[in-house]
């Protein structure tokens, strides 16, 4: 890259927004409460009741303990090496029609809280993973096909190869960053075909639109999709 050279950028893509809500059930596992915090200010700010269950290794190891403090027992500290695990069960037990849960941890921890918000209405859980979730193998692990509607051109994508890298093969020019699935920079709209969703980042009611895929690691549960490139 030299002076003069064209880079393609885009701004800031908020995968983890506090969404607006009667009130809110914070948690938060290690460096998972980064985020949760600013949440809590705002919160603090709109006047909207919320609770927070943060846990980690040992009190030394948890940030934030000081300005968290102000906020009494609206705030439950659990170190690991004096209380054990979060009580889970205990905070998720009973739905809150007009509540929303926000967390953010290490991959155990969102794992168990998507577990326990199984019955909670759908929506009801926000989660922000670090790394990506487990998935099998491909569903249609075989060939199939990619029209590109802008450029008009369609390509075949093959087993073991990401329509990321296909497209970028054929000289479609695309952004994006962690490819694997986290970071949502190469969303793109899907106009036909069904998508097999392997990311990180769209929840239930996204992934059953099929509106968006992450084409880094998503791929196709038909022979052709159309995608918005």
């Amino acid at each position: 890259m030299t002076t003069g050279d064209s880079v393609l950028i885009r701004g800031p893509r908020p995968n983890f927004p506090l969404v607006s809500a009667s009130t809110y059930r914070f948690m938060a596992g290690g460096i998972g409460i980064t985020p949760i915090v600013t949440m809590i200010r705002a919160a603090e700010l709109e006047g909207t009741p919320w609770t927070l269950l943060y846990g980690g290794r040992s009190r030394d190891s948890m940030a934030f303990l000081d300005e968290l403090a102000q906020y009494g027992d609206r705030v439950c500290i659990v170190p690991e090496d004096e209380q054990g695990r979060l009580p889970l069960q205990d905070w998720l037990a009973l739905p809150e029609p007009d509540s929303l849960v926000y967390c953010c941890g290490p991959p155990g921890l969102l794992d168990a809280v998507e577990q326990q918000c199984a019955t909670w209405p759908s929506g009801s859980l926000h989660i922000e993973r670090f790394t990506p979730r487990e998935v099998g193998a491909p569903v249609l692990d075989e060939p199939f096909e990619v029209e590109l509607v802008k450029t008009g051109t369609t390509i075949v994508v093959e087993p073991g190869t990401s329509i990321l890298d296909a497209v970028a093969r054929s000289g479609v020019p695309t952004l994006s960053a962690c490819q694997e699935g986290t970071c949502g920079t190469c969303e793109t709209a899907v106009l036909e075909g069904i998508p097999e969703h392997r990311d990180s980042v769209l929840d239930d009611e996204e992934r059953a639109a099929n509106d968006y895929m992450m084409i880094c690691v998503s791929r196709s549960l038909t022979p052709r999709l159309k995608l918005d490139l």
